[in-house]
């Protein structure tokens, strides 16, 4: 008995020894997954994006003489998602929905938020008169024509086809107060709800499309998102032309390409990254306006402060800081990722006012100029910098 008990209590502290060694080792991976999970949230502004494919299920949307646009929009949905997903696999890819069932306007922003979601984007098709035609973007806020009340209130329209018939909705405040109010809560998410909104009709223009421009409305589907969200509008139904190139794989592929290369600009620029390309103004541009008032003064920047500035030029070479190609503007140069970088601003804590001045410089003809963060002479992730920015 004394041999068989010495031998339990070997056996027993065999077994604490492993279950020690077991316990050590998960703790060790948690740690390195912890790790792992801290460096990629510090390198990626964007790990998770929901794709809206407007209307579905009872609600068809609008509709030309053949297409239908809960399809229209389901199938390019699908396709932004799935090439997303094919080039940057470490993204989560989401939809509100992915076969054709009807979603709740509510429950499609609730998607996002809980999912915690650094970009909405919503995809519908619209319907005018036969002449109308060409794409625009909306983000929220106030509609400033008829013409975008009436898209906001079209889209809006589907609350009735809601279990409760739209009553969740009547303590709603759509009002211009109320708009005004909600743009201000989240005015850093509009920001970049713009920014994103510009570059789509950008690159909607370059496929050849008509660009109708970047528009603000009350559309309930934004109203309640917590990030930077964009509705695009990407063509009307009811335009024989148009309902033939999004009806038709050619033309959803082109738009889907579109949407991509806007969504990779805004991811870089967020992200700070450099295009590998030397880029300065064209030649042919507009002068310097003197009216556009330039800050520029790094005398009074703090190492401890948060700067924005834009990056308006990349160069594998030195340039000349009066050279004219930079059209009289007062330049900084810095070095970064083995290229020469140079930008125009100074922008201590406000990212509004970069992203106004970012605008004057792509006006200027410094078409791909961009805006980046430092902390002292450190060049830091635009997100984080937005985000210390605000404290």
């Amino acid at each position: 008995m004394k041999q068989t008990a010495c031998e339990i209590m070997k056996i027993k502290n065999a077994y604490t020894h492993h279950l020690n060694y077991f316990k050590t080792s998960l703790l060790f991976l948690s740690f390195l997954f912890c790790l792992n999970s801290t460096v990629f949230s510090q390198s990626s502004a964007i790990k998770t994006i929901v794709i809206d494919a407007g209307h579905g299920g009872k609600d068809p949307g609008c509709h030309g003489a053949f297409s239908n646009e809960k399809h229209v929009c389901l199938s390019m949905a699908l396709k932004l998602g799935k090439k997303i997903k094919k080039n940057f696999p470490e993204l989560n890819v989401l939809y509100t929905r992915d076969t054709d069932v009807f979603v709740e306007l509510h429950e499609r922003a609730n998607i996002a938020n809980k999912a915690n979601a650094d970009l909405f984007i919503c995809i519908h098709a619209n319907a005018a008169s036969p002449a109308a035609y060409g794409t625009e973007t909306y983000v929220l806020g106030l509609h400033r024509t008829e013409a975008q009340k009436n898209v906001a209130e079209r889209e809006n329209s589907i609350i009735h086809l809601e279990k409760d018939q739209g009553k969740r909705y009547e303590n709603f405040d759509m009002s211009p107060d109320a708009l005004i109010a909600r743009k201000i809560q989240l005015s850093v998410f509009l920001d970049q709800s713009i920014s994103f909104a510009q570059k789509l009709q950008r690159q909607f223009k370059n496929i050849g499309r008509h660009s109708r421009g970047v528009k603000q409305a009350g559309f309930l589907v934004l109203y309640k998102t917590t990030m930077p969200s964009v509705l695009i509008e990407t063509g009307f139904l009811t335009n024989k032309k148009e309902e033939k190139f999004l009806a038709a794989d050619e033309g959803q592929n082109k738009m889907v390409s579109a949407m991509f290369k806007a969504f990779v600009d805004h991811k870089n620029e967020l992200e700070g990254v450099d295009k590998n390309v030397e880029e300065v103004a064209n030649e042919n541009n507009i002068e310097l306006n003197e009216s556009i008032q330039i800050n520029n003064e790094l005398e009074n920047v703090d190492s401890s402060d948060i700067v924005f500035r834009v990056q308006i030029a990349t160069s594998s070479k030195k340039l000349n800081l009066n050279s004219s190609k930079f059209k009289g503007l007062k330049v900084y140069e810095y070095f970064h990722n083995g290229s020469y970088k140079y930008t125009s601003g100074v922008f201590i804590s406000n990212f509004k006012n970069a992203n106004e001045h970012r605008d004057k410089m792509r006006k200027l003809g410094f078409k791909s100029s961009f805006v980046v963060c430092f902390k002292g002479d450190d060049r830091i992730n635009l997100q984080k910098g937005i985000k210390l920015a605000e404290k």
